[in-house]
């Protein structure tokens, strides 16, 4: 007996992954590095955290109710939005920081846009830019772990001009565990990694963007550092590389999905970095490298599309 074939419209490769299934794992991935967080930055850590996204879920359910729109608070995209942007805030930041920016990054960056998929740079870094410009002090207010809150400088505040680590600056075993000054979730290099490879475990994020994304930084920070292994390797595990390497970069909606476009994209990520850091005014340059290759997403998707199969070129 013959089967009869069904046509039908695409897709025709189905995936049993969800988006809340993806949300949650990326969620589970950067648990450690908010416990580390909070472990380290103590109570304000948690205020800050538990406000971020609890500001998140209800900002999305309040527009979406508002627009008389199905509401998607339970496919946790808001929870990691309120998360990541509470990591990349410094632990001695006022509440109504957390909850500007959680509210900013929901309701003007994704929901305005059309929601989730459709927003053209990742909420989170956006709402972290937008409170830097505006409140730069308190988004710059940068105090030691520990039960007492000491102002101290980020290591890449410390190394800014300069082409060697100063004896001052904190060790690189010390940044690679979390323990320096900074945003809460800058610090603990380690603990984003394990969340980064356990994504890629998961199959929900490729390792191409992060790992030529840090890559890049390593390889320019090592050319200007002046070949010194050390200088290099605290550009790699200090400031937000590694959060905005393997959780912002990757961004399904706001970077391109064609493989020649993630590896430019990632290219373009890692040199702006480092030109940033080492010749802005600013010492970090994650954040605004990421949005400025966010909104260039479009173009660089459109020069590396591949070629539709029997497509024919158009005569002028």
């Amino acid at each position: 007996m013959v089967e009869k074939l069904t046509v039908s419209s695409s897709p025709h490769v189905w995936s049993k992954n969800t988006t809340s299934k993806i949300m949650l794992d990326v969620v589970i991935a950067l648990l450690p590095a908010t416990i580390a967080a909070v472990y380290y930055f103590r109570l304000n850590a948690a205020i800050l955290v538990a406000l971020a996204v609890i500001t998140a879920v209800v900002s999305e359910w309040g527009i979406q109710k508002i627009r008389n729109q199905k509401t998607t608070i339970l496919d946790f995209s808001a929870v990691i939005t309120g998360l990541l942007l509470a990591l990349n805030i410094p632990a001695s930041a006022p509440w109504w920081i957390a909850v500007v920016g959680s509210a900013f990054a929901i309701i003007v960056v994704k929901q305005l846009f059309g929601g989730i998929g459709q927003n053209f740079m990742n909420p989170a870094l956006a709402a972290r830019i937008f409170l830097t410009i505006s409140w730069t002090d308190r988004m710059t207010a940068w105090i030691r772990p520990g039960v007492d809150a000491v102002s101290t400088a980020t290591p890449l505040a410390l190394i800014k001009g300069a082409t060697e680590i100063p004896g001052n600056a904190p060790s690189i075993f010390n940044m690679i565990i979390g323990n320096t000054g900074g945003s809460m979730g800058e610090t603990s290099a380690i603990l984003l990694i394990l969340g980064g490879l356990y994504l890629v475990y998961r199959r929900v994020m490729s390792p191409k963007v992060p790992v030529i994304y840090i890559g890049t930084v390593a390889i320019l920070t090592l050319i200007f550092g002046g070949f010194d292994i050390n200088f290099m390797l605290y550009h790699v595990f200090s400031g937000g590389l590694m959060i905005g390497a393997i959780y912002m970069a990757t961004d399904y909606a706001s970077s391109p999905v064609t493989a020649r476009g993630k590896v430019i994209f990632a290219l373009g990520c890692g040199i702006l970095t480092t030109v940033i850091r080492f010749y802005g005014s600013y010492p970090e340059g994650v954040g605004f490298s990421i949005i400025l290759m966010n909104i260039a997403a479009p173009l660089i998707e459109k020069y590396t599309s591949p070629r539709v199969f029997g497509e024919v070129k158009q005569s002028a």
